[in-house]
């Protein structure tokens, strides 16, 4: 059987997460991507065989679907990419395999028709405007503060906060400068403690896989520092979330929600990643919960039915964790930082994975782009493992010489 698998530029999630998990499903892999390259280095050092790598414009699901019909027929396809999630959903859909609701996918994806879609259903109704390219802010009247993003970003990039007109004319100025042509978002301000969903679905049910307490760096941006696992929240509150996901037509495959929750127990979403959270979390995530967590999701794409206690078996764990970011504070080159590392100390497995080479020059994106490592730790008791991420950061230095 074979797996389509479409891809922008590698990650952990692919090279660490679902191409070995593909290979012992006994699957044979054949990435998509527009830089084969780079997917080809990423991949030489695997302890399984290399997938095939073919050159492919995966943002047109008819380049997609036309080389897929050339090609081996397909057991599934499948994507982790916030970008790829339509045309992935598309091809799927055309070959008859189990597919996500490309209109779902699409929705998930801009941010504005998020907005439209779950105030049309009668979900939430968030004030939101767009500000297509070259349009004055000043015709807009939004309730200050409030949020400037980019429709269709992803990584916090370009996200921020705006407390008056002047600064929303300015701030506005600044991201159509860096992004021309491109349609931003203005919202309203959803403040309470940023919290995650994490969902997993084969289209018959849906389990919850637990989820994250988020600390955000202070405004006016909104760079993810720190994850705190939770097992299980209020059944009020993922009622509330499932809810608007089902409005959206989230179901199929893996889910990364992220709300709030205001003092009233109100959860009101902020966004919807249709695919498994990023950064080393989804590695993580596995680890607490002792499942095949990239297994059951490609299971899924292959139309097989999970095990239907999965959200309790979850929901029981008695593992914590925690997952902290080394961010840039400025531009520059990275002189000094540690290489990766695994411990495992006084019932607490640590991990830490470097994110940007030693020697190379960036600049200071005030986005997760500024990320230089990431340590997790896993354990069963949260104060261990947050001392655990303590003491590794603090005796390891991290130098930007600018």
């Amino acid at each position: 059987m074979r797996l389509y698998l479409l891809a922008l530029n590698p990650t952990d999630s692919v090279t660490s997460g679902f191409l070995p998990a593909a290979a012992r499903l006994g699957l044979d892999v054949t990435v998509l991507t527009d830089h084969a390259e780079p997917h080809r280095k990423a991949y030489a050092d695997l302890p399984s065989t290399a997938p095939e790598v073919l050159e492919c414009d995966v943002r047109d699901f008819r380049a997609v679907i036309s080389l897929i019909s050339r090609h081996h027929a397909p057991a599934a396809v499948f994507s982790n990419s916030d970008h790829l999630q339509t045309q992935t959903a598309l091809a799927a859909e055309y070959f008859g395999l189990p597919a996500k609701d490309w209109k779902a996918a699409l929705r998930a994806k801009d941010k504005g028709q998020l907005r439209r879609h779950l105030a049309l259903t009668g979900q939430d109704a968030v004030w939101s405007a767009e500000l297509a390219p070259g349009q004055d802010p000043a015709e807009l009247d939004p309730p200050f503060p409030c949020v400037v993003k980019p429709r269709e970003g992803v990584a916090s990039e370009d996200v921020t906060l705006v407390a008056d007109a002047a600064e929303l004319a300015a701030r506005c100025r600044e991201i159509q400068h860096r992004r021309a042509g491109a349609t931003l978002v203005v919202e309203e301000f959803l403040a309470g403690q940023l919290c995650t969903l994490e969902t997993l679905g084969d289209g018959r049910r849906r389990h919850v896989l637990g989820g994250f307490r988020t600390r955000l760096s202070p405004p006016p941006d909104f760079i993810e520092e720190v994850l705190e696992f939770v097992p299980a929240r209020p059944a009020a509150v993922v009622e509330q979330v499932l809810a608007q996901l089902d409005a959206l037509g989230v179901g199929l495959g893996a889910c990364h929600t992220e709300f709030v929750v205001q003092p009233n127990g109100r959860a009101r979403i902020i966004e919807v990643n249709y695919r498994a959270i990023g950064d080393q979390c989804d590695l993580m995530l596995a680890e607490i919960l002792g499942i095949p967590l990239f297994e059951h999701i490609l299971a899924a794409h292959l139309g097989r039915e999970l095990p239907a206690d999965l959200g309790t078996q979850c929901a029981a764990t008695p593992r914590r964790a925690r997952n902290e970011v080394i961010c840039a504070d400025r531009a520059g080159v990275l002189t000094a930082a540690p290489g990766p590392h695994d411990e495992e100390r006084d019932g607490v497995r640590l991990v830490y994975r470097p994110l940007r080479p030693l020697g190379e020059r960036h600049e200071h994106y005030r986005t997760n782009r500024d990320y230089l490592g990431v340590m997790w730790a896993t354990g069963t008791d949260q104060g261990a493992v947050d001392a655990a991420v303590a003491r590794f950061r603090a005796a390891n230095r991290w130098e930007i010489t600018p």
